[in-house]
C-alpha cells in the first residue's frame, strides 16, 4: 500500500516527459541541453523556504501536534525562462523539517507557466532531484514531485511541491520563495 504514492508520482513525471518530448531520448537531450543553458546562462536566484503544511485530512491531531510547519531555510539556484515562457532551474536548499532537524534538497525544476497579466503568471511543472533526511541517515533519496507557482514580473515566486503519501505520512506541501538576485 506504501508504493501507491512514489508510483503515482513516477507516473506523473513519465506522462510529463511525454508531453515535452516525443521520446525518453529527445527528453534526455532536451534536459541536458535545459541544464547546460541554466548553467551558463542563467540568473541567479535566491530560495526561502518557510511553511510545511501537513494535510488535515490525512494527518491525526497527535501528529499535527507534534510536526513542525516553520520550515525556514535558505537556498541558492539558477534558472532561466524559454522562449515560451516557461520556467527552468537548479537549485539546492536546506530548511527545518517536521521534526525539527536539516533537510536538503537538490534538484532540476520545469514550470509550465500561463499568464494572467503583463506582470503576473502561474506554472504547474515538476521536480527531479535528491533530498537527505535524518531518518534515512542523510543518504540521499530520489524526490520527483509535482510544483506549482505564481510569479510576479518574473523576479519573485512562491512555489510549491507536494509530496503523495497515506495516513500521517507525505502528504505534505513545501512552500518557499523563488528571488531572483541577478
Amino acid at each position: 500500500m506504501r508504493l501507491i504514492a512514489p508510483v503515482i508520482i513516477l507516473l506523473s513525471v513519465f506522462w510529463t516527459t511525454f508531453v515535452r518530448a516525443a521520446s525518453l531520448e529527445e527528453f534526455a537531450q532536451d534536459f541536458l541541453a535545459d541544464v547546460k543553458t541554466i548553467w551558463n546562462d542563467g540568473d541567479y536566484d535566491a530560495y526561502l523556504p518557510f511553511y510545511a503544511w501537513h494535510n488535515r485530512f490525512a494527518y491525526d491531531d497527535e501528529h499535527i501536534h507534534k510536526y513542525n510547519e516553520k520550515a525556514f531555510g535558505f537556498g541558492l539556484g539558477k534558472s532561466h525562462y524559454d522562449e515560451k515562457g516557461n520556467w527552468s532551474g537548479l537549485y539546492a536548499f536546506g530548511f527545518k523539517d517536521s521534526n525539527y532537524k536539516l533537510e536538503t534538497v537538490l534538484g532540476y525544476a520545469y514550470m509550465y507557466n500561463w499568464s494572467l497579466s503583463d506582470d503576473w503568471n502561474v506554472g504547474l511543472g515538476y521536480t527531479l532531484g535528491m533530498t537527505q533526511r535524518h531518518e534515512y541517515a542523510y543518504i540521499p533519496v530520489p524526490m520527483p514531485l509535482p510544483l506549482a507557482e505564481v510569479n510576479y514580473k518574473r523576479a519573485m515566486s512562491l512555489q510549491a511541491a507536494y509530496v503523495p503519501g497515506l495516513k500521517n505520512w507525505g502528504n505534505v506541501a513545501l512552500l518557499w520563495v523563488r528571488v531572483k538576485i541577478q
